[in-house]
């Protein structure tokens, strides 16, 4: 417990942060968050302040930092349009339950409603996006409202909180008494597991010919890796994963069958529509994995464990639920599934694995001739780190093909914008990464659009000497835009060129290693460069211009309406 007497309000704050195990911040100084930043500057050695370059690259960095990482990450802004430019992060940590808390600088109270200079309502603004929103106006409150912050950002299904924190809540002089919180009247993060729905739920896994397993973040958020393939082993179900899920099992893992969804793989999805017991677990049925919910999946019971009770029944019919914590809940499971052997249902994905090896796959990472893929190039790069790295990626075609074709050994690996699919989350979010796990390679993947979006990063790169892998695959287009735009929109490519500059030389302008690769057979020689030390590097290659990701399932179409270079495909 921290007790101290006669302190100022931004003193209490930093001491209540170390207390917390918070050792890194991401953010950005201003005038409503001065007497904060002052303060900082005696706690130097036990808080690692990172300053970025905007204020979004702050919120992504914390992002980031705490996807890799599991504890809260902190972002610091000031008011006005310091707070009003970590929306987008606030946003995408909400839709994707990353645990953050934001601390923005405000007006004094004062001042509060008088359109003051740099005035703003962030708790207006944030409460629809957070978990909790609140204004701190007092020195005294700040013990309170910090403990119930770090227990609403990290338990249950986690999320971003908000305070904003008024300039004289700052500096007046407090005593602080801080115990953190476990305790909320009302709010309840772990609902209490039934014993009839894992029974229900069992029941229904037992007596399954053809059951199938989706797993969502939820199962990382948990920590319940082993429970779920321990599970997956006793009742033989082979699983898909989400986005977020995807390092939750091995890619080599015998029972995962890879990516769900709209670019996901062929046999998962086709298999969706087959099997007659689904097992979800950690996952919220996204419109990217259903399509449309009219022809999902209309043949299974759906078996849903979740944390979150609003999740249940949101998007498809339930024919079991399960509330409570995915690890909790795996374990009771699996000791009331019987041990069972599904080998043909699991030996039928083959067939569909084997039609997108050799109408999509074989292609798009091993090709002869033409300009170098997408896919190639992230199918090198995962083999040149052992799949131990982790893979961050930005938004659009570089996304999807890195998802696809990075493969994963470890647990934590993907940080990736999935619920607001944010262009420019790549840079900031793989900077907090590589802070948040200094030990792993860290590589980032991006498109030249969205590398635009927040490349004045490359500054905080520089000064922090954040030894960040960055690949910029270039193909002189908004390539997702530009995909649709050729499939669905008569080829009418409506603001989607680009025109770049040279990356290679903004690169060398921060001191930053780089090359740029044109040819394939340069290719493995330049990745190689980029990982023989720790240092920060980017690798720009140009891509095929018009590359485009496949499989694909039009949006609002059925998950089993696939379509590859040969067209739609036939689902016998």
């Amino acid at each position: 417990m921290l007790q101290k007497t006669q302190i100022t309000g931004s003193e209490a704050l930093l001491r209540i942060l170390i207390e917390e195990g918070v050792d890194t911040i991401f953010g950005y100084p201003g005038g409503q968050i001065i007497p904060v930043f002052d303060t900082l500057y005696d706690f130097k050695d036990q808080l690692n302040h990172i300053l970025t370059r905007h204020e979004q690259g702050a919120v992504h960095a914390a992002q980031g930092y705490a996807r890799v990482s599991g504890k809260v990450g902190v972002c610091f802004a000031t008011s006005g349009p310091g707070a009003t430019n970590v929306i987008t992060g606030i946003g995408d940590a909400m839709l994707d339950s990353t645990p953050l808390i934001v601390i923005a600088g405000q007006v004094g109270t004062n001042l509060l409603g008088t359109d003051a200079f740099q005035e703003i309502d962030v708790v207006g603004i944030t409460q629809p996006i957070t978990k909790w929103a609140y204004q701190i106006r007092r020195a005294e409150d700040i013990a309170w409202a910090l403990a119930r912050a770090f227990y609403i950002a990290r338990s249950g299904r986690p999320g971003p909180v908000v305070l904003d924190f008024t300039k004289n809540a700052q500096v007046q002089k407090t005593d602080i008494t801080y115990e953190a919180c476990d305790f909320i009247r009302s709010y309840i993060p772990v609902p209490k597991i039934s014993a009839e729905q894992i029974d229900a739920a069992a029941a229904l896994i037992n007596a399954a010919k053809k059951p199938l397993a989706l797993v969502g973040q939820g199962v990382i958020l948990s920590g319940a890796e082993e429970e779920l393939k321990a599970f997956l082993e006793k009742a033989d179900i082979p699983a898909g994963n989400t986005l977020l899920g995807l390092s939750a099992l091995p890619s080599d893992y015998r029972l995962n069958k890879g990516f769900l969804g709209m670019h996901g793989n062929i046999a998962l999805n086709v298999k969706t529509n087959e099997a007659d017991v689904i097992v979800a677990i950690g996952m919220r049925f996204d419109d990217r994995v259903t399509g449309d919910l009219s022809r999902y999946a209309r043949q299974a019971k759906i078996i849903h464990i979740d944390i979150d009770p609003s999740e249940i029944g949101k998007n498809v019919p339930v024919a079991v639920p399960v509330l409570g914590d995915a690890k909790e809940a795996l374990a009771i499971l699996t000791l009331k599934v019987n041990n069972a052997e599904h080998a043909e249902w699991i030996s039928s994905f083959d067939k569909y694995a084997d039609i997108e090896f050799e109408q999509v796959i074989n292609k798009e990472i091993y090709p002869k001739t033409g300009a170098i893929t997408m896919g190639e190039v992230v199918r090198r790069v995962s083999e040149a780190t052992e799949h131990k790295a982790v893979l961050v990626t930005d938004v659009g075609q570089n996304q999807m093909m890195a998802s696809r074709y990075f493969k994963f050994s470890q647990t934590r690996s993907v940080i990736t914008s999935g619920g607001l699919g944010t262009m420019g989350f790549g840079i900031p979010a793989g900077m907090g990464a590589k802070i948040g796990a200094p030990e792993r390679t860290v590589c980032l993947f991006c498109g030249d659009g969205g590398f635009q979006m927040t490349m004045q990063e490359l500054g905080t790169i520089m000064q922090e000497n954040i030894g960040l892998k960055m690949i910029v695959m270039n193909n002189q287009y908004l390539g997702m835009v530009r995909q649709w735009q050729e499939l669905f929109y008569d080829e009418r490519y409506s603001f989607t060129d680009m025109v770049n500059p040279h990356f290679t030389m903004i690169a060398k302008a921060y001191g930053i290693g780089t090359s740029e690769v044109s040819k394939r057979e340069d290719l493995d020689t330049a990745i190689a460069d980029m990982l023989k030390d720790d240092k920060p590097y980017l690798l720009v290659v140009n891509v095929e211009q018009k590359g485009l990701v496949y499989p694909m399932v039009p949006a609002g179409a059925g998950v089993t309406d696939i379509i590859t270079p040969q067209g739609k495909l036939q689902v016998q």
